[in-house]
């Protein structure tokens, strides 16, 4: 085989490096803000090396539009409206501008305050808390969610979250007012979801487990609680699909002078004659977490919490996943959405009572947060998505 003179090996690396620099300028990363209170969704373009966001439109979605999600093929959003009549919004991605329109409209079954897909990108998750149900929606080969509910499954009370794991097999649910993750296997030929053995691990009394996030190398679940800000470190057995408690971590420092929230009452009997007491209110500031995520390379793990508007850091042990809290950050008031962009290098965070939006650099030795900018929102400010698109 003849060598290459060292000329044209020097002109195809250029060319190569050409070729990547066009791929990497080509790439658009976009940022999603659902703002539940004037019905809009905010749309971003991020630069991807300064992490800072350019206004690209704005979508007039209805009020009460919240929880989002992309599609694992990245040409859809799909976004939850919780007023009536409740529905599902099915809007394409502009891979261009990033702008949205809507392709599709499917009804709910409940007010939903979690959605997701599962791994394939034809299956909708959606929880209800009010409505103590979990539902699954069928998405069509071309990405539309049109028709309603395949499966409805009653749960425990106040279903808050539901998500897949990263093999595509197994799928787990909160139930905040109950204190218990509900365990699923996902039927590969029938696209339902079957309860697992056992169909729950309970938490501790209280704690009001509330948003999850799988770790990228599948091998932890970790579990927010809304009531007392934990972060429950659950190992994920990938044969069985089952959670193992490894760890309680508390994202709310003890002199942050919080005590713990209240789950609210369970419904009365239908026959009731009186209504269900109040759990008694000691009249204290409660934990009120909201959101969970972690950066894509598994290091950094970080939280929200409303009462004080802050973000909580935690550093993962490699290997074990093991959590070590680290510190917490002021940000947005009442932040209950954050993201972080598919790089790992940014967090994104709204506040329900801001105005504003705030982007943060993640420093990739230690994890620590540093402000960029703020930029202008809607009203009602509650969740974050990113995508990047080649």
């Amino acid at each position: 085989m003849a060598r290459l003179s060292f000329g044209i090996f020097a002109s195809m690396v250029a060319a190569s490096a050409m070729l990547m620099a066009t791929d990497s300028a080509l790439a658009r990363t976009f940022v999603y803000v659902s703002a539940a209170t004037d019905g809009k969704i905010d749309s971003f373009n991020m630069d991807e090396k300064a992490g800072t966001l350019t206004p690209v439109a704005t979508f007039d979605a209805g009020k009460m539009v919240m929880p989002m999600t992309v599609s694992p093929d990245k040409k859809h959003l799909y976004a939850v409206i919780r007023s009536q009549p409740y529905r599902v919004l099915t809007l394409a991605i502009d891979p261009e501008t990033g702008k949205l329109s809507q392709e599709a409209v499917a009804a709910l079954p409940d007010s939903m305050p979690y959605v997701s897909t599962d791994l394939t990108g034809r299956l909708l998750f959606t929880s209800s808390y009010g409505g103590n149900k979990i539902a699954v929606l069928p998405i069509g080969a071309d990405g539309l969610v049109k028709d309603g509910a395949r499966q409805v499954i009653l749960t425990g009370r106040n279903a808050h979250s539901i998500v897949g794991d990263r093999s595509g097999k197994f799928v787990f649910a909160t139930n905040l007012g109950s204190d218990a993750v509900l365990q699923f296997v996902l039927n590969p030929q029938t696209g339902m979801l079957e309860a697992n053995d056992p169909p729950q691990v309970a938490t501790k009394p209280g704690f009001g487990p509330r948003h999850i996030i799988v770790s990228p190398d599948n091998k932890s679940v970790y579990v927010l609680t809304e009531l007392t800000g934990h972060v429950i470190h659950y190992a994920l057995d990938p044969a069985k699909g089952t959670l193992s408690e490894i760890e309680s971590v508390a994202s709310v420092p003890g002199d942050a002078g919080l005590s713990p929230g209240i789950a609210p009452p369970p419904p009365p009997p239908f026959n009731a004659t009186a209504p269900v007491a109040a759990p008694a209110d000691d009249g204290k500031p409660k934990v009120w977490a909201a959101d969970i995520g972690i950066t894509p390379n598994g290091k950094f793990l970080y939280t929200t919490e409303r009462t004080t508007s802050k973000i909580a850091l935690f550093q993962v042990e490699d290997g074990t996943g093991k959590l070590s809290y680290v510190t917490n950050y002021s940000t947005e008031k009442q932040p209950r959405g954050i993201r972080i962009d598919p790089s790992g290098h940014f967090l994104v965070a709204s506040g329900e009572k801001s105005d504003k939006i705030a982007v943060y650099a993640i420093d990739q030795v230690n994890g620590a947060l540093t402000p960029i900018e703020r930029y202008p929102v809607d009203a009602g400010a509650n969740w974050v998505e990113i995508v990047t698109l080649p």
